[in-house]
């Protein structure tokens, strides 16, 4: 049987019930994913001593234990109660700790396919020479249409005329 916001609180301390709050609902959306996580580790902590403690109990009922207080514990069902109401509380949180993990896994997915459709469709596309000059706002130098000099004209005539003569002295044998 589910128990009541009622119902849970007879049987937890005040710290208990405010963590045990934050595991409903309402207040679990707002958390964020460290709070989340922190809230979580408290309430594991809190369930772990509820149930050691119900575990000393009922040793001590059966009389294999020393009793820890002034009398031996002659019932258990309240600290079982709470270790049952923990331990919802922590399914509770686990359970939001996975979906939200899956809802970001899924995100993650969704744009990693994205950038691999872009990277493919890039890969086909065709590449096109860009625009050349285009008019814009103010002066710009205007490159010269003239070729580059490999080396001066006066050595290039001197080499010419060198090899030509070269040429002569050959054919003429």
């Amino acid at each position: 049987m589910a128990n009541t916001r009622r119902a849970e609180r007879r049987h937890l301390t005040d710290d208990e019930a405010a963590l045990v709050d934050k595991s409903h609902y309402p207040a679990l959306k707002d958390l964020a994913d460290g709070e989340l996580g922190d809230v979580l580790g408290q309430l594991r902590e809190r369930r772990d001593r509820a149930r050691t403690i119900a575990e000393r109990q009922r040793r001590e009922m059966r009389g294999k234990a020393a009793p820890a207080g002034a009398r031996a514990a002659s019932d258990d069902r309240g600290t079982r109660q709470k270790v049952t109401v923990l331990s919802a509380a922590v399914q509770r949180l686990n359970k939001e700790q996975t979906r939200r993990r899956s809802f970001a896994a899924r995100a993650a997915l969704v744009d990693n396919a994205e950038r691999a459709l872009e990277m493919r469709q890039a890969a086909f596309r065709p590449s096109r020479p860009g625009p050349g000059r285009t008019a814009g706002k103010g002066m710009r130098a205007k490159p010269s249409s003239r070729r580059e000099r490999i080396a001066e004209p006066m050595e290039v005539g001197r080499v010419s005329q060198f090899v030509k003569a070269g040429q002569a002295r050959r054919d003429s044998r």
